[in-house]
């Protein structure tokens, strides 16, 4: 009986409470707004058949990332959405950034060449921008645009992780192959500081000057357009694919091939599997019908850079963002082993860089034995005493 009457009580007890719970008014839904930009140039007509880049690289990302911010998000009343703008030229780009700022957007991700992200981080300065589409160093270096992080690894982070791995393989002495376009030479900038940094020889530097379609001829000319000095390794900057697929097993010597074709430095592959990836890149594909690559990894980790921010701070606002991001105190996990912190001097997100092949992961880098007072992972491009912004000095 007595065990009867405590239940009732028990029971009208919890009742009371829940409708008083849900008589209680709940937090309001904080609308956390943000952008999508995309424009990637026409890179001309290719000299060979590699196989091009998804046109929706990047946005496929980002919109992944609003679905696992909100799937967190809803807990704290906080409700994500994405507004994307895809455009053909640098003009519709601009007219689209510069309208949904009048609408009240604040914070972009940006999958645009380096020129156009200036433009736009001088049109918005009161905006948030998160550079997933420029890998030029001069962003993080002379640049030093204020308003900008950086999720998309630099030229040089990449020549690095390559450069402490051949390294650690002791193949020191390299024959570089570096193309015509303006991207192929910047790589092959990051390749020569690489090589002086981590003790490297380049032997010999050919530049590719030809017009022609390596497909049919590439087995009776590139052996003897690679003929050199005995090297360790062919270092190959060719970012568009004109001529780099068609130099591994055609080589002069037997030697393996790396850089952009090859053994290959990136920001993500769908070979990256540890430490949760695996399960990033099942839902990715569920969402894409595709491979996830470094563009949508960066935008999909600059939203959820984003997101830890807004759900640490409760407030959207672009500048309290940017200060907690530069501060260091704000780890992002990105699925790479560690968490993510961005660089308050440049804005670059610290990030280990995988090596692989096109099925196959073979290393990541820092590699072990490379160390620094304060981070390994600055040990992959260029370093506070190497750079001349200093955007936490402005928060």
């Amino acid at each position: 009986m007595f065990t009867s009457c405590l239940r009732a009580v028990c029971l009208v007890a919890i009742a009371a409470c829940m409708a008083q719970a849900s008589a209680a008014p709940s937090a309001p839904v904080l609308e956390v707004k943000i952008a999508y930009l995309g424009f990637r140039p026409d890179p001309g007509p290719l000299l060979s058949n590699v196989i091009p880049e998804p046109e929706d690289a990047g946005l496929r990302g980002a919109e992944l990332a609003i679905a696992d911010s909100n799937s967190t998000g809803r807990f704290l009343n906080h409700r994500y959405s994405l507004q994307s703008h895809t455009a053909d030229t640098e003009e519709q780009m601009l007219k689209a950034a510069r309208e949904l700022h009048a609408d009240g957007l604040r914070l972009f991700v940006v999958n645009a060449p380096d020129a156009t992200l200036q433009q736009l981080s001088e049109a918005m300065p009161d905006s948030l921008l998160i550079n997933a589409g420029s890998a030029n160093d001069e962003l993080r270096t002379a640049s030093c645009l204020a308003n900008v992080l950086h999720t998309l690894p630099s030229r040089s982070m990449l020549a690095d992780a390559l450069g402490q791995f051949l390294a650690a393989r002791r193949w020191n002495r390299w024959l570089l192959i570096s193309g015509p376009t303006e991207g192929d030479q910047a790589y092959a900038v990051a390749i020569k500081r690489a090589a002086k940094r981590f003790g490297h020889r380049i032997i010999e530097e050919k530049p590719w000057s030809f017009d022609n379609d390596q497909r049919r001829s590439a087995q009776a000319e590139m052996p003897v357009f690679t003929q050199a000095a005995d090297y360790d390794v062919v270092v190959v900057a060719d970012e568009r694919g004109d001529f780099g697929e068609y130099v591994p097993y055609h080589t002069w010597l037997p030697r393996p091939v790396v850089g952009t074709q090859g053994l290959t430095p990136t920001g993500w592959h769908k070979t990256v599997e540890t430490y949760g990836a695996a399960q990033l890149q099942k839902r990715f594909e569920t969402h894409a019908n595709r491979w996830m690559n470094d563009r949508d990894f960066a935008a999909w980790i600059g939203v959820r850079s984003l997101a830890t921010a807004i759900t640490k701070l409760g407030i959207t606002d672009a500048r309290a963002i940017r200060r907690l991001s530069l501060s260091e105190t704000l780890p992002v996990d990105g699925f790479k082993g560690r968490k993510l912190t961005f660089r308050p001097w440049n804005g670059q997100l610290r990030q280990p860089i995988p090596l692989v092949h096109p099925r196959g992961l073979v290393s990541n880098s820092p590699q072990d034995g490379f160390l620094h007072p304060t981070s390994e992972l600055d040990t992959l491009g260029f370093d506070r005493p190497e750079s001349s912004c200093r955007l936490s000095d402005s928060t």
